[in-house]
């Protein structure tokens, strides 16, 4: 019997901001993909940047453990590319073929795919008219395929907003302040988001015309959250938080999931659709026993990590269905301005003087009472259980995985680039509290 093809579809920088996760998002593709599968509402990524969450995705693996500790185009590159999936596959008999971005290596040809499909750019519209047309020459084929299908969007910069992306009516996710500067930003964002889904309806149109659909598992995600302050870059809920859309063979329709998941699941859903045997033990779990009722649960914790973005922060989280806790292991006094995207919410921000608030070294969130992740009890006689278990439970995992923040500040692989973290923020709150 012919083995299911693999569909993975991604993007840059959406978290869980569409409509399946109850959103007033323009995502009705999205919907549609939802509909005919699972959707796993607790699912977060390993970590809460491009690269370090990609590389996670597509080995399996912690992004300590396989090299790629930053961005790849800051000079960070996987430790060993032959743990990349298209290189697995591709062992395996698929054909792998890649339709936009990766941001795993600069080097294309290193990460294994048989085929990079020529795009003209890595805009929705042009990666998934790419994708249609390989999709187009597949009806046909006797090897399955494993076709990677990377959105540029919702990544800064924004399209510019349209009619249906009203700021007036608009409401800004949480942690943001709903203020009008925010809301004319999500106005854009909204209108990436639109193409987004466009482009991810695109390929969903083709599996059917083409007669795939009912021999595909379509996997639809994101590498972490918004790309706003307080979320993208953090281990909050607001960055590690992921959609996470199943489709197709062991995924029945209209499945709603609440336990707790990571992107590392992704590969062993993968490779057991594929009935492709492991390659070496990996710290996820197939989905499908989940989504079937099999089982109710697969994790009682998941970890999440950042180390560089642009600029050096390293943070290790571990979360249960209560609890996150936050561990920060460096000595800045306030979060590194450097790592957040220029923009008006910053510009917000900084100007009430959010750049120079004082920075704990714990953090801990009772997810129940906190659904926002906003509330730092680590103080709190009545969390001293919960903190000193998680304290523990996070320094087990570092041993088990041989982080290398356990010996101290971690430096950059020769040649990469690392700004400076440590710029005070004072002087450009000044100015933008005078309006300059």
């Amino acid at each position: 019997m012919r083995r299911p093809n693999l569909v993975y579809l991604h993007s840059h920088d959406t978290g869980r901001y569409v409509s399946p996760y109850g959103y007033a998002a323009p995502t009705p593709h999205l919907q549609r993909l939802a509909a005919g599968g699972v959707v796993f509402r607790d699912a977060y990524a390993a970590a809460p940047t491009c690269s370090p969450s990609r590389a996670a995705l597509t080995t399996g693996r912690y992004p300590h453990e396989v090299g790629m500790l930053g961005l790849a185009n800051r000079g960070f590159a996987l430790s060993d590319p032959d743990e990349h999936v298209a290189r697995t596959l591709r062992a395996e008999g698929y054909t792998t073929a890649l339709a936009g971005v990766q941001h795993v290596s600069t080097d294309w040809e290193q990460v294994g795919y048989s085929e990079v499909l020529p795009v003209a750019s890595r805009d929705a519209p042009d990666v998934s008219a790419a994708a249609v047309e390989f999709l187009s020459g597949q009806r046909d084929s006797d090897e399955p395929f494993f076709l990677d299908v990377g959105f540029r969007e919702t990544h800064r910069e924004f399209d510019a907003a349209e009619a249906q992306d009203d700021a007036r009516y608009l409401r800004p996710p949480e942690p943001l302040p709903d203020t009008p500067e925010v809301r004319e930003e999500m106005a854009r964002f909204r209108a990436s988001l639109r193409r987004l889904d466009d482009g991810v309806g695109a390929v969903l149109d083709a599996l059917d015309a083409h007669g795939l659909a009912q021999d595909t598992v379509v996997v639809c995600t994101t590498d972490h959250g918004l790309p706003f302050p307080s979320m993208k870059g953090q281990l909050t809920t607001h960055g590690l938080g992921v959609m996470l859309l199943v489709r197709g063979p062991g995924f029945p329709a209209g499945g709603v999931v609440d336990a707790l998941v990571t992107q590392l699941d992704v590969l062993p859903t993968l490779y057991r659709a594929a009935g492709v045997e492991v390659p070496a033990p990996l710290p996820g779990r197939p989905l499908q026993p989940l989504a079937s009722g099999e089982v109710d649960r697969l994790h009682d914790a998941v970890f999440g990590e950042t180390t560089f973005h642009v600029a050096y922060a390293p943070q290790r989280s571990v979360r249960t269905d209560r609890w996150c806790y936050v561990r920060r292991f460096d000595d800045l006094g306030s979060d590194p301005v450097s790592n957040e995207a220029e923009s008006p919410a910053l510009d917000v921000l900084l100007a009430a003087g959010w750049g120079s608030r004082p920075r704990e070294r714990e953090l801990l969130f009772d997810r129940l009472l906190d659904p926002q992740e906003a509330e730092n009890v680590a103080g709190e006689p009545w969390a001293a259980v919960a903190l000193a278990g998680l304290r523990a439970r996070l320094e087990e995992w570092m041993v088990e995985t041989d982080d290398p923040v356990r010996h101290g500040p971690v430096p950059p692989p020769p040649g990469a680039r690392v700004d400076d973290p440590s710029p005070n923020p004072i002087a450009r709150q000044a100015r933008l509290a005078a309006g300059r």
